[in-house]
C-alpha cells in the first residue's frame, strides 16, 4: 500500500476538467460524416493535437487515430496516478489492471487468429502494470501455451494454466478470457469489501464497492449473453464472476435466453433500478446483441456517475471519467474504423455508447 493520506478532493479537481474536455455526442455525429484522414485532422484541433503531431510522420489514416488514442488514454491515465496519494493511489492503480487484462485478451485474440504482431498492437492500452518489454515479448510467442508460460510470474499464470485445458478441448477462448476476468474482478473486490457480493458500509469507499459489484454485474450478462449466442458447448452459469450482487449462477443461466426478464431482473433490483431509469429503457428498447450490450456500457457510465454525485470525494468520480475516456476512445475507433471499411452512417451510429 502507498504511504500517507489521500487526496480526492484534489484529484477530483483535476478529473473534473478532463471530463469538460471529452468529445460531446455532437462531435460524433461530426465525425460519423468524415472519413480517416479528416477525422485526424479534426483531432488535431482538440486535445489529441500532441499525440497526432508526434506520431504523424510514423502513421496515416486509422493507424495514425488509433495509436494516438492509445497513447493519449495512456497518458491521461498515468496522470491519475501521478496526482493521486495514499489510498487514492491504491484504488486507480488496482483499477488500471483491467487495462493488462485487455492487452492480454487482445494477444490471446491475435494469436489464436494469427494476426500481424504489428495489428495486434495497434490495439493495445499502455496503461496497465504489465512493461512493455513483457508485452513486446508476448507478441513475440508462437502459441498461446507459451504466452501463458511467459506470464508465470505473475498472478494469472495459476488460473490461465487450468483454463488452457478448457481452451483445448473446446477451441473457444471464452475459458481464456473469462480467466483473466475472475482473477482480475475478484481480487480488486477482495481488496476493499468484506467478501463477494457483500453490501457495503456507508462512505466513499463504499460507494467504491458499489462500483465494482456494479462492473462485475453487467460483465456477467454481456459474458453470458455472448455464450448463449455463441453456439458453443459451454455453460453460461459456469464462467459467473463472484463478487455481483444482481445474479447467483442459477439466475445467469435461467435469464440469459429472455432479454425482457433479464431487464426486469435488473429492474427489479432496489440499487439499480432507482439510479437506471433512463437506461434501464434503453436496454428494453435494444434490438441486437451489440445494442445491449452498448445499454450496458452507458448504463455502468451512468451508474458511476450517480455514485460520484452522491459522494464527490470518492474514487467514484475518478472510475467514472476512466469510463467515460474509454467511451471516448473506443467511440472514435469505431468510427474511424467503420469509415475505413465503407459503413454508412446508420451502421457506424450503431456500433456507438452515446448517453
Amino acid at each position: 500500500m502507498s504511504a500517507g493520506a489521500s487526496n480526492p478532493e484534489y484529484v477530483n479537481a483535476r478529473v473534473r476538467s478532463r471530463r469538460a474536455s471529452l468529445f460531446a455526442d455532437e462531435d460524433y455525429r461530426k465525425l460519423v460524416r468524415m472519413g480517416p484522414s479528416e477525422i485526424a485532422r479534426f483531432m488535431e484541433e482538440t486535445e489529441y493535437e500532441r499525440e497526432i503531431n508526434a506520431l504523424g510522420a510514423r502513421f496515416s489514416g486509422v493507424d495514425l487515430i488509433e495509436y494516438a488514442l492509445n497513447r493519449n488514454l495512456a497518458k491521461h491515465f498515468q496522470d491519475l496516478l501521478d496526482w493521486s496519494e495514499g489510498r487514492l493511489y491504491d484504488h486507480i492503480a488496482r483499477y488500471l489492471r483491467k487495462f493488462d487484462v485487455w492487452n492480454l485478451k487482445t494477444i490471446f485474440r491475435g494469436i489464436y487468429t494469427d494476426t500481424d504482431p504489428e495489428e495486434i498492437r495497434t490495439d493495445l492500452i499502455r496503461a496497465g502494470e504489465l512493461e512493455d518489454a513483457t508485452i513486446e515479448r508476448l507478441l513475440e510467442t508462437d502459441s498461446i501455451e507459451d504466452a501463458i508460460e511467459f506470464l508465470r510470474a505473475t498472478s494469472y499464470y495459476e488460473p490461465l494454466t487450468v483454463a488452457y485445458e478448457e481452451f483445448e478441448d473446446h477451441g473457444a477462448l471464452v475459458p481464456l478470457e473469462n480467466a483473466l476476468d475472475r482473477e482480475f474482478y475478484e481480487n480488486l473486490l477482495a481488496d476493499v469489501s468484506r467478501g463477494p457480493g457483500a453490501e457495503p458500509q456507508e462512505g466513499p469507499e463504499a460507494k467504491y464497492v458499489e462500483f465494482l459489484q456494479a462492473e462485475i454485474d453487467f460483465r456477467n450478462v454481456r459474458n453470458a449473453l455472448r455464450l448463449a449466442r455463441s453456439g458453443a458447448d459451454l455453460d453460461p452459469a459456469a464462467y459467473y464472476i463472484e463478487g455481483g450482487v444482481l445474479f447467483d449462477r442459477a439466475d445467469l443461466g435461467r435469464l440469459v435466453g429472455d432479454y425482457d426478464a433479464l431487464v426486469d431482473h435488473i429492474a427489479e433490483n432496489k440499487r439499480y433500478g432507482d439510479r437506471l431509469s433512463g437506461a434501464l429503457e434503453r436496454l428494453r428498447d435494444a434490438d441486437s446483441l451489440i445494442q445491449f450490450e452498448h445499454a450496458l456500457d452507458a448504463a455502468l457510465l451512468e451508474y458511476a456517475d450517480t455514485l460520484s454525485s452522491i459522494y464527490p470525494t470518492s474514487v467514484s468520480a475518478v472510475l467514472s471519467y476512466i469510463l467515460a475516456k474509454e467511451r471516448e476512445v473506443e467511440n472514435i475507433r469505431a468510427i474511424a474504423r467503420g469509415r475505413e471499411v465503407g459503413l454508412d452512417e446508420t451502421e457506424i451510429e450503431e456500433e456507438l455508447v452515446i448517453l
